[in-house]
């Protein structure tokens, strides 16, 4: 309620006393009060209480839901949704359940609000009007700032207002009977769409996962569309005699470390316990104890433990008593040593025989690696490393996730026919698209274009064509995207010249635009018109050969046009070529490079696609496929770009012209033993692997001849590739366009963390941790990854997690505000290792800064800091290798 008040009262003169003889002024006055309405006939008493709030893991309860009105009726036919939730998890964020009352019957704004000009009328003397006024300035007049004499009131001041608005997962395992507890789901029941009956009632039944721990139930209780209510609750779930492991989230190989075990004893009498545990894939020290535990007390028994190999670890730990007992069964990665390494080679045989020499490795762990020779019929699987290294990429950008869906596109057919290891099955692949195409989607801005990492970020020209080119080719292989992200995806395609920037070079905005073209010609759309007019703008010496390629391919249906006829010419006069391969070679000074990801070898990929499709009989053809295959380094491309259009581009060319129909066998011997055959009869695209493990060569000689022979049509196409850990889990830092420093500092006490002569830190376990990692960069880098694996006895404290507490704020060591925010992008905090990611960094230096606890007592083994340029992944710098050796 708002009330206006409007009077006179006297007019002060020049002493500021009220004057008499002067005309009163208007005097105005308002007042406003809120006169709350509480929503009570809108609001429903529900009350939900279960029949046990104390049960046991796995046990069984009904939840009694009552819903009246204001009045206390029942509410019949009231929608009812109930939610039981491990409490743990909700305090993650800080979680409140809200209130639906609330949410339809806030209290809102007025939004209207009374202006008067009465405070802007001033009282003026006309004789002072005319003398003082000056006819050229009547804006002064009429702001009262003209000569005014006593009596004349001043502008009125405006307020402004605003308002707020191991084992086999499924391996059923009891020791003397006990169940064991592995159903750690957080999420206890669901049931979204409960009626009440006609007393008000609703009756749910809720069968509890095997977590210890205390459940949140919320209810949602609405009867139609005006009435709400809500309701919370506990329950919890508890043993007489309980078992709570507290293993680490990973480890890496190499780790010795405790497992910690907490024994709980919930009774009023002491318990001689014994305890018992069994793994795999690790090496336990100890596999029991026997353990008093006080009454209403608890009790930490730690396993000494070591791993193994690369993989799982898996655990059961069961406790058993007098009466009463308890179990459970967990599992965590163990990842690949910090030293592994690999390599492979290829090749085709047409006839006859091929030997290589195989040697072993010096000092390397037996138990890791091997040898694996793949034989195949098709070339196809030269691109398995390829995919592979794109299907496991750890960085997630948006140009990352499209390239990773634009090589699944392009071998979706033949992937599933590889019998490797690493391919991931066809279900895998279909979530791992659809997850994808999900991800992307939700990063499209209003305007079409899409964030780097996440929604509401810069659109990037290139990056997002990059996706809706992705996105193109998903469509056409039958996934789901949503319409209105294609809609929107199309416009900003068609109208990429408005979204380019100013600062955009010539060079760079030509690149965009012809990449625009090719992502339209690959949906169908061949803009011919727009491609000549664009080859008009300049001589074909000042395109790039990627750009060329684009546009022959848009121009691809009219192969014998000028335009065509003329960018071949070019291209020939720019390719080096040998007597099997060629490449296009490119005098480039380009300083806005990074815009367009520039590469090579992506060029070589789009201009050999182009002339599949414009000059098909060119005898650049093969050559470039091999040029292309000769680039190789561990199977793959440089980066996920390169990979992405390199495996589009030698799709097409193994689709075309692998024509010659296989029917050969294909044998193999290492040293004097027989390793296998197989037939490859028909058109095929089947894998025969022979693996070898590096335990048979560390018995057999250091050096041994294997030897490949093929008898019958086609050409056999080969893989040899080996995979091995050094002993020594020891890397020297490496500068080759970045260093990388790492440190450790205590955070609460110095004197928690320690670095000792040796070089080994020591942390005390609880302890707070500053991990600062330095980088260095030399010159102008673009698109930088930073990444810091953690130990694996410290766990990254996340400031976005609400049980994380306060951290320091890291102050800019730079005097200027606009230069304070970080140096980054994006990061992310993982289980096992932070990221930092910027798509420029000048020369200089660079700090990064997180925190973490030190969890998990044991001896670390710590993999090096690492920066690298994504698109250039050469240029990188590395810290050395740590140990951390957390203690009590």
């Amino acid at each position: 309620m708002k009330v206006h008040v409007s009077g006179v009262v006297p007019r002060a003169g020049n002493d500021g006393t009220p004057d008499s003889s002067l005309p009163v002024q208007p005097a105005l006055a308002n007042g406003t009060i809120n006169l709350s309405i509480p929503p009570t006939q809108r609001t429903l008493d529900v009350v939900a209480k279960p029949d046990k709030t104390a049960l046991s893991p796995g046990e069984s309860t009904d939840i009694k839901i009552h819903v009246k009105d204001d009045r206390g009726r029942p509410v019949p036919g009231a929608e009812v949704a109930v939610v039981v939730v491990d409490e743990a998890i909700l305090a993650l964020s800080n979680y409140k359940m809200s209130d639906p009352v609330e949410v339809f019957y806030r209290t809102r704004p007025a939004l209207v609000s009374a202006s008067h000009n009465r405070p802007f009328v001033v009282l003026a003397d006309a004789k002072d009007f005319t003398q003082s006024a000056n006819p050229d300035n009547i804006d002064d007049v009429l702001r009262g700032t003209a000569g005014l004499k006593a009596g004349g009131g001043g502008r009125a001041g405006v307020k402004s207002m605003g308002y707020g608005a191991g084992f086999a997962k499924d391996e059923t395992v009891s020791y003397n009977n006990i169940a064991i507890r592995s159903d750690f789901n957080p999420l206890a029941a669901f049931h979204p769409a409960g009626l009440t009956d006609k007393n008000g009632k609703l009756s749910v039944n809720v069968k509890l996962p095997d977590n210890l721990t205390r459940y949140r139930i919320m209810v949602i209780a609405a009867d139609g569309p005006r009435r709400f209510g809500t309701s919370e609750s506990n329950m919890t779930a508890r043993l007489p005699l309980m078992v709570r492991p507290g293993p680490p989230r990973f480890l890496n190989f190499g780790d010795t470390f405790e497992l910690p075990v907490v024994l709980q004893n919930q009774t009023d009498k002491k318990m001689n316990v014994e305890l018992v545990s069994r793994a795999q894939n690790v090496n336990l020290k100890a596999q029991g104890y026997k353990v008093e535990v006080p009454a209403n007390d608890r009790v930490e028994v730690r396993f000494p433990a070591s791993t193994m190999a690369a993989g799982t670890a898996r655990f059961q730990i069961a406790a058993l008593t007098a009466g009463f007992a308890d179990a459970a069964s967990f599992d965590f990665p163990v990842w690949t040593p910090a030293t592994s390494e690999a390599f492979a080679t290829y090749g085709t045989l047409d006839k006859g025989a091929v030997s290589h020499v195989v040697k072993r490795p010096g000092e390397i762990w037996p138990q890791f690696g091997g040898v694996q020779v793949s034989t195949s019929s098709t070339a196809l699987q030269a691109l398995t490393d390829a995919f592979i290294y794109l299907y496991n990429y750890q960085f997630a950008g948006s140009e990352q996730l499209a390239s990773r869906i634009i090589s699944i596109a392009a071998l979706q057919d033949v992937l599933q026919s590889f019998d490797v290891a690493e391919i991931p099955s066809s279900e895998q692949i279909k979530k791992q698209m659809e997850k994808d195409i999900k991800e992307l989607a939700s990063r499209q801005n209003q305007d079409g274009g899409f964030g780097f990492w996440r929604p509401h970020q810069t659109s990037y020209p290139f990056s997002s064509l990059h996706v809706i080119h992705a996105l193109t080719r998903a469509q056409a292989k039958g996934y789901n995207v949503p319409q209105k992200v294609r809609q929107r995806a199309n416009s900003y395609t068609a109208n990429i010249e408005r979204y380019i920037p100013d600062f955009y070079s010539s060079w760079a905005r030509r690149t965009v635009i012809a990449y625009s073209l090719y992502v339209r010609a690959v949906g169908g759309d061949f803009d011919e018109v727009k491609a000549r007019s664009l080859l008009k703008e300049t001589t074909l010496e000042e395109w790039s050969i990627g750009s060329l390629g684009w546009i022959l391919y848009t121009l691809s249906n009219s192969p014998q046009s000028t335009e065509v006829n003329s960018i071949i010419s070019h291209l020939q006069n720019r390719v080096h070529e040998t007597a099997s391969t060629a490449q296009f070679t490119q005098d480039f000074s380009e300083q806005d490079y990074h815009l367009v990801f520039h590469s090579s070898r992506r060029a070589d990929a789009v201009v050999l696609e182009g002339l599949m499709r414009a000059r098909p009989k060119s005898d650049l053809i093969p050559k470039l496929v091999r040029g292309l295959l000769a680039h190789r380094k561990a199977g793959r491309w440089g980066n996920t770009q390169e990979n992405g259009f390199v495996l589009l581009a030698l799709d097409s060319y193994f689709k075309k012209f692998e024509s010659r129909t296989p029917d050969f066998i294909a044998r193999a011997w290492l040293g004097s033993q027989y390793a296998g055959e197989h037939t490859f009869s028909g058109r095929t695209t089947e894998i025969h692997q022979i693996n070898v493990p590096m335990h048979y060569l560390a018995d057999e000689d250091s050096s041994q001849n294997l030897v490949l022979q093929k008898d019958g049509k086609g050409r056999m196409y080969y893989r040899i590739g080996m995979n091995y850990a050094p002993k020594s889990l020891t890397l020297d830092p490496a500068d080759h366009g970045f260093h990388v420093e790492r440190n450790y500092e205590g955070m609460d006490d110095k004197e928690d963390v320690v670095h000792r002569k040796d070089g080994v830190w020591e942390i005390r376990a609880g302890a707070k941790v500053k991990v600062t990692v330095k980088m260095v960069a030399s010159g102008r880098r673009y698109h930088v990854a930073l990444v810091d694996p953690l130990p694996a006895g410290l766990e990254v404290l996340n400031p976005a997690i609400a049980v994380t507490g306060e951290l320091p704020q890291e102050s800019s060591q730079n005097r200027f505000w606009w230069w304070s925010r970080p140096w980054y992008e994006h990061q992310n905090m993982r289980d096992e290792r932070v990221e930092a990611f910027s798509s420029l960094v000048y020369g200089g230096v660079y700090e990064y800064v997180y925190y973490a606890r030190a969890t998990t007592p044991g001896n670390f083994v710590v993999p090096p800091a690492k920066a690298e340029e994504m698109y250039a992944p050469e240029t990188f710098g590395r810290s050395g290798t740590d140990r951390v050796v957390v203690f009590d």
